[in-house]
């Protein structure tokens, strides 16, 4: 009869958390490795549409700058070296190329409405392009989905191309303290504490949307009560949640496309 192996003691089991960085120059090449990463994931997912989209991340040592995706660039083919440093009004005041100023008329006031936000994503993804055209917020329908359960906004509006900062306050207002936005007829933002919690919920929010349109066209989807959908979403809702959700992405993107990290 085979004896059972003993248990391997927990405290050398390795879990990976986020890391703490010794200097803003550390944290900073962080930040962008991980945004040009996340930029190529979308990519791949098919996130880009023509020269829309944005990600954008806060600088560690400038609050007010934060590191964007060169306008006209393919999303699949940014490196941390692409990227560009813009001020709070969109100027560049690092690199060579063109910021996209409609997307960062957004970015811009949901960064100065919310400090927390290390990083904020947007793009015109299509499931999430359908939801906003119905005016809808995500149900609770599934248990990704109750990560969003009264943790997302509607901005109930459409005026076009954002070029106004006016505008961009307005959905930094209805954004409030949620982690994600339904722009009606524009498509789905989502703020992070990190690059990865940005890009996870952004992912995330897409495909919850691509499930919630597939119900209904398949049939009458059965909601989760508003209890359980509490309680699921105080077990995968926070930011470090995401971030560990965001790992195996991570690891896929920076093994796969090395050059990203240059």
């Amino acid at each position: 009869m085979s004896v059972i192996p003993d248990p391997v003691p927990v405290d050398r089991l390795h879990f990976a958390m986020p890391p703490v960085h010794a200097t803003a120059e550390e944290e900073r090449t962080h930040r962008k490795q991980r945004l040009a990463g996340a930029l190529r994931l979308f990519g791949r997912f098919g996130y880009e549409e023509g020269v829309s989209g944005h990600i954008s991340a806060r600088d560690p040592e400038h609050p007010d700058c934060f590191w964007v995706n060169p306008f006209g660039a393919p999303f699949e083919e940014i490196t941390a070296s692409d990227l560009i440093l813009v001020n709070g009004d969109g100027q560049v005041v690092r690199g060579g190329q063109h910021v996209n100023q409609a997307a960062f008329t957004v970015h811009a006031q949901v960064h100065r409405a919310r400090p927390d936000a290390v990083a904020v994503a947007h793009t015109h993804s299509v499931h999430g392009r359908a939801l906003a055209a119905l005016g809808e917020l995500l149900d609770p329908l599934t248990q990704e989905a109750c990560a969003f359960y009264q943790d997302h906004a509607l901005y109930d509006a459409y005026t076009g191309v954002t070029v106004d900062p006016e505008e961009g306050r307005r959905i930094a207002v209805a954004l409030g303290p949620f982690k994600a936005i339904v722009l009606r007829n524009h498509g789905l933002l989502t703020v992070g504490t990190s690059v990865d919690a940005a890009a996870w919920w952004f992912i995330a929010m897409e495909r919850s949307a691509q499930v919630q349109l597939a119900a209904r066209a398949a049939g009458k989807p059965v909601l989760i009560d508003h209890r359980e959908a509490l309680a699921t979403r105080e077990q995968l809702g926070s930011d470090l949640v995401a971030w560990i959700n965001y790992q195996p992405l991570w690891r896929r993107i920076s093994r796969t496309d090395p050059e990203l990290l240059s």
